[in-house]
């Protein structure tokens, strides 16, 4: 598979200073065209621009360059989701909608990286820095559903409900990704399916 006409952009050449930064942009670009795993550390230091043995001047192995992706990827998708909200007021349906939207889009526009930041979950689950960066993503959702039932965000509720969002939003960006709604021709609405989700699972009484 050619690698010409990357989706995401990627510097002609090396400069100094930039070679990690260039070589993870490498990796996000060969994950999108080729997956997880199927290109090697060389291939990703020619589309960089540097020699072979530039990236272990930054990383250890391959896996080490994997979890900087991955850590970039949650990092990214985080700010992405915050973003989305920053202007919408607090307390309101419209910023959970806003949430769920956000995270989609960023499946539907990355979905390799989308993959292999799920697909690193049980390999990564002592990882420290990685579970730190889900739980402060997370944590994005549990405030603003905190926010709009008028609890604390330490409330048991309000992470169970976040938890039933995240289910939604997740499965849903796996089907996107996979194309099942277009293969079995179900119209989708996203933005009233959103909606739905959201009101369904949030205008229940807090117990």
């Amino acid at each position: 598979m050619s690698i010409e006409g990357p989706r995401i952009g990627i510097k002609t050449g090396y400069h100094h200073g930039d070679l990690r930064a260039q070589l993870l942009e490498a990796v996000r670009h060969l994950i999108e065209i080729k997956g997880n795993s199927d290109f090697s550390i060389s291939e990703a230091s020619r589309l960089a621009g540097v020699s072979s043995g530039a990236p272990y001047k930054h990383f250890k192995d391959k896996p080490a360059i994997m979890k900087a992706v991955c850590f970039e990827a949650m990092n990214r998708k985080s700010s992405r989701m915050q973003s989305a909200i920053k202007d919408i007021p607090r307390g309101s349906i419209a910023r959970i909608e806003a949430l769920g939207r956000a995270y989609i889009d960023f499946a539907r526009e990355e979905p390799g990286i989308f993959r292999l930041v799920y697909g690193m979950t049980e390999d990564h689950k002592d990882d420290e820095e990685l579970m730190k960066a889900g739980r402060d993503t997370l944590s994005i959702v549990v405030n603003a559903v905190a926010d709009y039932l008028g609890i604390a965000p330490n409330h048991p509720e309000a992470a169970r409900r976040a938890y039933l969002l995240w289910c939604f939003v997740h499965g849903h960006s796996f089907l996107v990704i996979d194309d099942k709604a277009s293969v079995h021709q179900i119209p989708v609405d996203e933005d009233q399916m959103l909606a739905a989700v959201a009101r369904g699972v949030l205008d229940q009484p807090v117990e």
